[in-house]
């Protein structure tokens, strides 16, 4: 099955943000832009990735940095969550 993609241009424009912002996040590796038919695109699925960053960066004043260390500590943590899980279910079997 293939991703649906929102052309960069227009999702800025609705969501009133700058295309650079969406330059951004990709130089810093947080999201990625596919080029379709001449547009820059992004995944449907990293839209409530590219929201979430964008609400940090212009409603919390948090710079790309700042966004990347929480995404990286946002990701770790739930690594963990799913290894206490994993932790848990294999002390449920062995009792």
């Amino acid at each position: 099955m293939q991703n649906e993609l929102i052309i960069i241009s227009e999702y800025c424009s609705k969501c009133h943000i700058e295309p650079s912002f969406i330059d951004m996040l990709q130089e810093t590796g947080l999201i990625d832009v596919q080029i379709e038919e001449g547009e820059r695109c992004l995944l449907f699925d990293d839209l409530p990735d590219v929201e979430r960053y964008s609400r940090m960066y212009y409603d919390l004043s948090i710079n790309m940095e700042g966004i990347d260390a929480i995404h990286h500590l946002l990701k770790r943590m739930e690594e963990m969550q799913k290894e206490i899980h994993w932790l848990r279910s294999k002390l449920r079997i062995k009792e």
